[in-house]
């Protein structure tokens, strides 16, 4: 009993010095500060907030964009640096001598094969030719003189051989010889086009004396060639008749087509590199020898292949490649094993059945999909920018 009396005496002590204490803390705490009332946000501040939120909400719809997935065939391309080059050229030389009598063409022309380019004075050649052709006159009459009694030998091989020495000691043969050589160097004074081309590198003007001399080039540049020089590694995906597409430094508006004409059997020691030559079409002459190209070669196909846009695919911190599906408003997680790929599209390589498969028609995302997370809201939209969501590049 006693006991008892002593334990609730202490407890008695202990809640006066607590109410003591209290009492002390209340009447000597500081004063609350008074506080101002808190500025409302302004529109542009409350924008960045409703950003945020929408951020990390998946209950609010991320605009993105989205493309159906594909079965179609895989085109793989070789990407290589080109040269445009005239498919022929030859450079006219004058083999005679004399002066130039006519020039008919300009540079830039077109021509025709065996057109008359340029005329050399045919003075000296025209009496050379017609001595020549009195001095074959000459000798067929003495020829015919030699052997007015031949008809009566009836031997034919013995007329044979009388008609050959006649020939020799009257002249007739080096006078025929010497005719033919006066009409080749008359023919020589006309330069004419050897094929249907333009004229370039035009070096003479009229009245200049030549002999030997470089006259003007002629060029065929429709179609016209290019050379690609490819890599060693990448050459064996490509096969003639393939096709082929070019933009040119000097025209990098336009994309020009054609297809492989040739591959080079033979690998460059020095720069590990083989010649593949295109033909384009090049009618109105844009395309100049000497002009630089991208090239892209059409390589190796890999049909029925489920593919995706290479902008589809992101991937973890341990390298894990996956892609984000539309399905019923939500974006859907899937790692994907990845196969070929060329510059826009790659292969996925998943089972039918399994965790990495996609089916296709799904829709993937392509666009405002970086910061999603699995099973998040989204609303497929034609601009992300234009939606009010952050676009992926």
């Amino acid at each position: 009993m006693s006991q008892s009396r002593t334990t609730l005496g202490l407890i008695t002590v202990l809640l006066i010095l607590g109410g003591l204490t209290y009492f002390t803390w209340y009447r000597l705490r500081p004063p609350a500060e008074v506080t101002e009332e808190e500025p409302e946000m302004s529109e542009a501040e409350q924008e960045v907030v409703e950003s945020v939120v929408q951020q990390f909400n998946a209950e609010i719809p991320t605009p993105v964009v989205g493309v159906p997935v594909v079965r179609d065939t895989l085109r793989i391309s070789v990407i290589a640096k080109a040269r445009a080059e005239a498919l022929r050229e030859v450079k006219l030389t004058s083999q005679v001598s004399g002066l130039v009598q006519a020039i008919h063409v300009r540079e830039n022309q077109q021509v025709r094969a065996g057109q008359l380019l340029i005329q050399i004075d045919t003075t000296d050649y025209a009496l050379n030719l017609a001595d020549a052709r009195a001095a074959k006159e000459r000798a067929e009459v003495d020829y015919e003189v030699r052997l007015l009694q031949d008809e009566m030998i009836e031997d034919p091989a013995l007329r044979a051989a009388r008609a050959e020495r006649a020939r020799i000691l009257t002249g007739l043969a080096a006078a025929e010889v010497n005719l033919q050589r006066a009409e080749i160097e008359m023919a020589k004074t006309r330069i004419t086009a050897p094929f249907a081309g333009r004229v370039a590198d035009l070096n003479v003007v009229a009245g200049q004396h030549v002999g030997g001399t470089e006259l003007l080039t002629v060029v065929t540049i429709d179609p016209i060639k290019v050379s690609v020089s490819v890599l060693e590694t990448a050459v064996v995906d490509l096969e003639e008749g393939r096709g082929a597409s070019m933009v040119f430094s000097a025209l990098p508006d336009t994309t020009f087509t054609g297809r492989i004409e040739t591959i080079n059997p033979i690998v460059d020691l020095q720069t590990n590199t083989t010649r593949v030559t295109v033909l384009l079409p090049n009618p109105d002459g844009r395309i100049r020898p000497g002009m630089y190209a991208d090239a892209r070669l059409e390589a190796r196909q890999y049909p029925d292949r489920i593919l995706v846009p290479r902008t589809a695919i992101r991937e973890t911190e341990d390298r894990r490649s996956h892609l984000f599906v539309e399905q019923d408003g939500r974006a859907k997680w899937i790692y994907v094993p990845l196969g070929r790929m060329n510059e826009y599209l790659v292969e996925l390589l998943g089972e039918p059945g399994s965790q990495e498969w996609v089916e296709p028609g799904w829709t993937v995302l392509i666009d405002g999909h970086q910061s999603i997370i699995h099973d998040a809201a989204v609303q497929l939209v034609e601009d992300v920018a234009a939606a009010g969501g952050r676009p992926t590049r």
